[in-house]
């Protein structure tokens, strides 16, 4: 026999019903790839991530530069604000040699320091309120739905993050992001239910 006759001879032979395989991970022409929930929490590695419970957003990233006998030490500091959008919201500060560490610090610094705030209906203030926060202040006003947040970076940030979709605001005096975060961390705090209204008028009669 010739070499070409053994080599078909050693063919294996495919059976003609029988349709060919696909690879692993691959989908046929026409079928969509089932996707995955980001909501449910998935397995990776043998470890399950969990849904994170806040959003967060880095609203400043400074650097920072100390001078020392051998030279300057060049350091970061970072801001950010988490919430829920739920009414939950929080802010910290961070400083360490590199961005990442000084942003995970201010993170944490956040988490520990959480506060709630009641939001009415249509996703808004109860009332007018001024913050206020060393030279800083901060002007907000209620607004109708579908105004949006009228409001610069770092209000923005809290204010989104803490679930507010309607509002207007305005900002005096200092300009410094942590200040005018604390000015609108005070405004927040100081606003009042109908029912603490109620009762504060009660009292005065």
């Amino acid at each position: 026999m010739s070499e070409e006759e053994k080599k078909v001879e050693a063919a294996p032979e495919v059976a003609p019903h029988e349709e060919p395989r696909l690879e692993r991970g691959r989908v046929e022409r026409g079928e969509r790839r089932p996707r995955r929930d980001d909501r449910r929490p998935q397995r990776r590695n043998g470890r399950i991530d969990e849904v994170k419970e806040y959003e967060e957003v880095v609203v400043e990233i400074n650097r920072i530069a100390k001078t020392v006998k051998g030279g300057r030490r060049m350091r970061f500091s970072a801001l950010v604000v988490i919430g829920n959008k739920k009414g939950k919201y929080g802010f910290g500060t961070g400083k360490a040699a590199e961005v990442p560490d000084a942003i995970k610090k201010a993170l944490e610094a956040a988490k520990k320091n959480t506060y709630t705030f009641h939001i009415v209906k249509g996703g808004t203030l109860a009332h007018e309120i001024i913050g206020k926060f060393g030279a800083c202040e901060v002007f907000l006003k209620p607004a109708p739905e579908g105004t949006g947040i009228i409001a610069g970076g770092p209000v923005r940030a809290i204010l989104e993050l803490s679930g507010i979709r309607n509002v207007t605001s305005k900002v005096y005096g200092s300009r410094a992001p942590i200040n005018i975060i604390r000015a609108t961390h005070s405004g927040l705090q100081n606003l009042k239910s109908y029912a603490q209204v109620q009762a504060l008028r009660a009292k005065a009669e």
